[in-house]
C-alpha cells in the first residue's frame, strides 16, 4: 500500500462522506482514480464499512453498554479464534479484541439495562466451554469515540475530530 492510498484512508477515516472529489484535491489525483483507489481498497477487505459516529446518549437513553474481559483456555490448534469467532456472532456484542495482559478477549456489549447485559454475561458468555472467568465494568459515559469527541460541542455543532 503507498502513501496515497494511506492518506485516502485516513480523509476517509476522519470524514466517511467525503466525497471524491475533495480527495482528489487532498491527494493530487483525478476523482477517477479516487473512485477507482477506493473500490480496490474495499475489493480487499482495507475499507471494511462506512460508519458514522452517534452519540447516543443524546438520543437513546435507554440502553447501556459494557466491557467484558474474558479469561479462555485456547484450544489446540485454533488458538483463541473460535472462541472469538463464536462471541462476535451474538447481536448484543459490538466488538471483540484480542488483548495481552491480565485477560484475552475484551468484548464490548450493548443492551437496553443494566439487568440484560448480566443476564446475557451469565446466561450466554460464561457458558462458553473455553471461558474460565468473566468481568463486566459497565460504560457510565463516552467521551470520545473513533476520534471523535462526544463532549464540548464547536459552535456550529458539530465534535470535534481527533486525526
Amino acid at each position: 500500500m503507498d502513501a496515497i492510498d494511506r492518506k485516502i484512508l485516513k480523509l476517509l477515516e476522519a470524514n466517511a462522506r467525503m466525497d471524491n472529489e475533495d480527495i482528489a484535491t487532498v491527494t493530487d489525483l483525478t476523482e477517477d482514480e479516487v473512485a477507482a483507489r477506493i473500490a480496490a481498497l474495499e475489493k480487499a477487505g482495507v475499507i471494511c464499512a462506512y460508519k458514522s459516529v452517534i452519540d447516543w446518549e443524546k438520543v437513546d437513553t435507554d440502553s447501556v453498554s459494557a466491557i467484558i474481559e474474558l479469561k479462555v483456555t485456547p484450544k489446540a490448534g485454533l488458538g483463541f479464534e473460535e472462541v472469538a469467532a463464536r462471541v462476535a456472532k451474538y447481536p448484543e456484542v459490538e466488538s471483540v479484541y484480542l488483548m495481552s495482559g491480565a485477560y484475552d478477549l475484551n468484548v464490548v456489549v450493548k443492551g437496553k439495562t443494566f439487568h440484560e447485559v448480566s443476564n446475557f454475561v451469565s446466561r450466554e458468555l460464561a457458558m462458553i466451554d473455553s471461558v474460565t472467568s468473566t468481568g463486566t465494568q459497565f460504560v457510565m459515559r463516552r467521551y470520545k469515540e473513533y476520534k471523535v469527541e462526544l463532549i464540548g460541542d464547536d459552535e456550529d455543532g458539530r465534535s470535534k475530530i481527533s486525526l
